[in-house]
């Protein structure tokens, strides 16, 4: 147990006040976010849209992902990360309550594509901001942190929201808005711009050296990270749109997929914290890529899982894979990124999730349909093999250009005072 309690304040002590308010405000808006977990559900079983079309709705939320991706993280560089949280959340509570009400299937496209947008304009901000002040020893932790309290409200919203659809998949949209409006109340009042050249009383041209979107994809080695980030991405997606279908198929009812999904948060809640120093210990490229193998080796089994304890088993097995990588990987292109492209490459590395939940879902759907749950199931695996061999050998590579980065930096500006920092008390 003592042991327990130093992991635990090694992790969480010295980190600035400022990235505690971004993470509870994650964590109330991540609580309340019911709609993307049942979407296929209500699509397929509520409104009586087929798979195919449940899935063009899913790759749309992804379509919309992919385009902010790119314009908010410009536009975190240029406006500050503060201003595209704010719009971004505001818009997105309002989309999510004309979604309540607006069913046909020509608007439900348009609203996901929409619903994708906003709702995913604010990673690269959020992403930027947590570079910007929390100093780069401490990232790698910070944002496994921030993935903990994501998925602690995701624990919450994947049992609540399974209970909600079974009284009416309204209160679903009607919640999810509320409290995302929270999170943007949080923000307005709490959570001061925190870009380099945007700061009260910063000097105006630091960090604003140019850089373009184009330089970010000149850079090789960002680029092949991300290519094997969205193999990763591509197979971890499908537990949003074909797991919950599938297991619907097998006879579960929609509280019970909340329940086993469930499991993947509440793992990442209990393990993260003891897990987040020890995967430090070893070379970025080999977590990499057993996280991989682990959450390829889950999804392939998959194809074998027709009971809830089986569907369990399988999330437990892709969940380890899934908590190794990020700890890892968000950290890694924090440390890429030049401190005046940080809206950029987070933005770049955001768009790599944003296209696997466009393509994931359309292609998914169509296998599923068409080609059988097994092929599904079995392809996954293969693609997550392949990521996995992709790691080993870019590794070196990306090793070599962070430890020149980092030999060249001098101490962040961004770097908050000790008195500005949160104290954690003795637990």
């Amino acid at each position: 147990m003592e042991a327990l309690r130093r992991s635990f304040r090694g992790t969480v002590s010295g980190l600035p006040t400022q990235f505690w308010w971004l993470w509870t405000g994650t964590l109330v808006n991540r609580a309340g976010a019911f709609v993307l977990p049942f979407l296929a559900i209500y699509l397929t079983r509520s409104l009586d849209y087929s798979t195919a079309f449940a899935g063009l709705v899913l790759g749309g939320v992804g379509l919309g992902a992919a385009a902010a991706s790119l314009v908010a993280g410009v536009l975190s560089d240029r406006w500050g990360r503060r201003p595209v949280l704010l719009w971004a959340q505001v818009a997105t509570t309002l989309t999510l309550t004309v979604m309540a009400y607006w069913t046909q299937a020509a608007a439900v496209l348009c609203l996901a594509v929409l619903l994708g947008f906003f709702s995913n304009a604010t990673r690269p901000a959020y992403s930027a901001m947590m570079a910007d002040v929390v100093p780069a020893p401490d990232r790698a932790r910070a944002f496994s942190l921030h993935y903990w309290g994501v998925n602690l409200g995701f624990a919450t919203a994947a049992v609540i929201g399974g209970l909600l659809a079974s009284t009416g998949y309204r209160t679903l949209f009607l919640a999810d808005a509320a409290t995302t409006l929270i999170f943007a109340v949080l923000i307005y009042v709490k959570v001061p711009e925190s870009h380099p050249g945007l700061r009260v009383g910063a000097d105006p041209h630091l960090g604003a050296a140019g850089g373009s979107l184009l330089d970010v994809l000149r850079d090789r080695v960002f680029v092949v990270y991300m290519a094997l980030v969205f193999c990763f991405a591509l197979v971890f997606m499908q537990h949003m749109s074909t797991l919950p279908v599938q297991m619907v198929d097998d006879g579960l009812d929609p509280s019970q997929y909340g329940i086993v999904i469930s499991l993947n948060a509440v793992l990442i809640v209990i393990v993260t914290v003891p897990l987040t120093r020890w995967v430090a210990r070893f070379p970025t490229a080999r977590a990499l890529a057993v996280a991989a193998l682990f959450v390829g080796a889950g999804f392939a089994a998959t194809a074998w899982a027709s009971t809830m304890t089986a569907y369990a088993l399988t999330v437990i097995v892709w969940t380890i894979g899934e908590l190794i990588a990020s700890s890892i990987g968000p950290a890694v292109v924090a440390d890429l990124s030049p401190e005046s492209m940080r809206g950029r490459y987070q933005g770049c590395f955001t768009l790599t999730f944003s296209v696997a939940a466009l393509v994931a879902p359309i292609g998914g759907g169509w296998v599923y349909d068409n080609l059988g749950q097994t092929t599904l199931w079995l392809g996954c695996g293969l693609v997550s093999a392949v990521a996995a061999v992709g790691h080993l050998l870019a590794g070196p590579a990306r090793e070599r250009r962070l430890a020149t980065l980092q030999n060249a930096t001098s101490p962040p500006v961004e770097q908050l005072p000790p008195a500005e920092r949160v104290p954690v008390p003795d637990v």
